[in-house]
């Protein structure tokens, strides 16, 4: 397997990610939420167990109003252990590692978190949504929606999520990649339209 290291060592710290965004207010409300992230200590005792460092690579793009809502929450974690480390990467000026990571194998949905071990060797995916949200997106109730009603719906959903299911997902990734005893790549599991009802959060 191809290590990664390269690209991570091409991507852009959170912050310096934000400054050299071509959206300011986005990234002003990016530095707003990341201001009033915290990591629940059990997450954060769960990522220490696993005894090994991990980088978080991440496929974005500044415009991205998930990525706005998501990408705070990556950080957040990854600034609570020093085990971890993130860098971010413009999906449109990497489109060949964006198309090895298409949402239910077609669209180029964004943002996706790579998770590589210390070798820079991938051992998962996550993207690019939390999973039962995704699905309510994906369901024919949204999609009848108006784009800024659903819009407005997905932001509520993150705004009383509190990043809770975010970074849930992805330390329970992070514990898949460390018991795999074969080494391969752990995708998302495909993900099916829900009946369309907005679900709710994680405790």
């Amino acid at each position: 397997m191809t290590s990664l290291l390269d690209r991570f060592r091409q991507g852009l710290p959170f912050e310096a990610w934000l400054t050299a965004s071509t959206q300011p207010k986005l990234a002003d409300l990016q530095r707003s939420i990341r201001g009033r992230a915290e990591v629940a200590p059990e997450n954060v005792a769960r990522v220490t167990a696993l005894g090994r460092r991990w980088h978080l690579l991440v496929l974005s793009a500044d415009w991205c109003s998930d990525a706005v809502n998501i990408e705070p929450w990556v950080d957040a974690l990854c600034a609570a252990s020093p085990l971890l480390s993130l860098r971010l990467l413009d999906r449109d000026q990497h489109l060949d590692l964006m198309d090895q990571h298409l949402t239910n194998g077609r669209s180029r949905s964004i943002p996706v978190v790579l998770v590589l071990d210390d070798q820079g060797i991938e051992r998962g995916w996550w993207g690019p949504r939390p999973h039962a949200l995704q699905s309510w997106v994906m369901s024919a109730a949204a999609q009848a929606m108006a784009p800024a009603d659903r819009y407005r719906e997905q932001r509520r959903w993150y705004s009383e999520d509190r990043g809770r299911t975010i970074c849930a997902e992805l330390v329970s990734l992070l514990e898949r990649c460390a018991e795999a005893s074969d080494g391969g790549l752990i995708a998302p599991d495909p993900i099916t339209p829900s009946t369309g009802e907005l679900p709710g959060h994680a405790e």
